[in-house]
């Protein structure tokens, strides 16, 4: 038997996928490409924005006519808010939501021995699975927390993925040895709000940092998006202490106006996003900080863009993750008045992403003639391959296998015409 996945979405779904994956492996699937003519195709879906509705729809479309006799599994976000419309899809066997979707194994049997079995419930989000990915040998996405207890105006999430939870400190450095223990070097931490770890089990984000500061093995740990009001000054002096927590941080903005930001329902203004940049900048002059940005919400005027706009060039940022608004059903959102045009958003999308791509270069030119660890994760074509400093800085040298998979010190020499920084071996060992 042979199965095949899909996935949409964020490193949180990947991870998930990976585990559904080993699922499969354990009862007795060969994993096929997405698109091979399998027995299962799994699509694991994502429901941020309409733009993932749509590549989930194609996603399944694509699976039936590939796949013509297989069972075609939907689970993920997607399926949790519109399983009933996903239901309706020709060649859909199965739709699963976000905590019965570790079940897909046995359901999926269950529904092959009998079509007419009622599917599970999209209803219960209330317990914590762990999971984590494997990425080219070298890094691991670690699955730490999952839901959201808050309530932004444009976000779907907290009704996809349920309130906030996590697997205890302990659990979750058992799975990092496991991990370690595989020859993997880098662990990136993923979740829905992991700032918020420990909402379930009485700890904190700082204290499941400093327990995997402790596990050996590991080369480097990175932390995903941590919102600002989440951010303290004892996570930030303790990565800045630590040889293993990467410098970077990623920290969501969303905009650079007052009062788009309480339109959003963002439980911070800007003020407060400006000091904890700061509060980086002073323990760790060499961090990488990137920001998500949304533009065209309803109601951003052009002067509203403007100050967004201006209040980032004015920040030390290295770079930008820009998105278009995008309107969601039954949020709040989606009933205020003022809707952006979507040219006026992308031209508006585009100056940030321009912006984004200038602080980058900016960032990476400041650290030319520096020495940094580099993991070596892949090849590329032409003969060269690429690779990621602790700062996240992405670096490229002529293709050498024996450098994969391992931190090399590296020398920065330059930034070529493709935005990488280029880099040659150093003598220091």
């Amino acid at each position: 038997m042979t199965v095949s996945f899909y996935t949409l979405g964020c490193k949180l779904n990947f991870a998930e996928t990976a585990t559904i994956g080993r699922l499969f492996a354990e009862s007795g699937y060969t994993r096929v490409a997405f698109g091979d003519p399998a027995d299962v195709v799994v699509v694991n879906s994502c429901t941020v924005t309409a733009q993932a509705d749509k590549k989930c729809r194609q996603a399944i479309h694509k699976a039936v006519k590939t796949s013509p006799h297989a069972a075609v599994a939907v689970v993920g976000c997607f399926a949790e808010l519109k399983a009933d419309d996903i239901r309706r899809i020709p060649g859909v066997t199965l739709v699963l939501g976000n905590h019965d979707k570790f079940r897909i194994v046995e359901r999926l049997r269950e529904v092959i021995r009998d079509p007419h079995e009622e599917e599970c419930g999209i209803q219960d989000t209330s317990s914590f699975i762990p999971a984590y990915s494997l990425f080219d040998r070298t890094r691991s996405f670690l699955k730490v927390q999952d839901g959201c207890d808050y309530q932004c105006a444009y976000c779907t999430v907290p009704k996809a993925r349920g309130h906030s939870r996590n697997a205890p400190v302990a659990k979750v450095v058992a799975l990092a040895r496991d991990i370690a223990a595989q020859g993997i070097r880098e662990v990136a931490l993923t979740g829905v709000n992991i700032g918020d770890f420990g909402r379930s089990t009485g700890e904190n984000f700082l204290q499941l940092l400093t327990a995997l500061n402790a596990v050996d093995g590991l080369e480097r740990i990175r932390t995903g998006s941590v919102e600002p009001n989440l951010l303290t000054e004892a996570i930030v002096e303790l990565t800045a202490r630590s040889a293993k927590l990467a410098p970077h941080f990623h920290i969501p903005l969303q905009s650079g106006c007052n009062r788009i930001l309480a339109l959003m329902a963002r439980r911070y203004r800007r003020e407060l996003f400006a000091e904890k940049l700061a509060l980086i900048r002073r323990y760790i002059p060499h961090a990488a900080v990137g920001a998500d940005v949304i533009v065209g919400f309803p109601g951003e005027t052009g002067e509203d863009f403007a100050d967004t706009a201006s209040f980032i060039e004015g920040l030390d940022l290295s770079y930008l993750h820009v998105f278009v608004y995008s309107e969601r059903p039954n949020t709040k959102a989606a009933e205020m008045h003022g809707k952006v045009p979507r040219h006026i958003a992308e031209q508006r999308s585009k100056i940030l992403i321009d912006l984004s791509n200038s602080k980058r270069m900016q960032f990476y030119r400041r650290h030319i003639g520096e020495t940094l660890d580099v993991l070596f994760e892949r090849r590329e074509k032409d003969g060269v391959m690429t690779g990621f400093t602790g700062n996240y800085i992405k670096t490229e040298t002529p293709c050498d296998n024996t450098l994969i998979g391992r931190c090399i010190p590296m020398t920065i020499t330059d930034v070529n015409a493709a935005g990488n920084a280029t880099c040659v071996r150093s003598c220091r060992i």
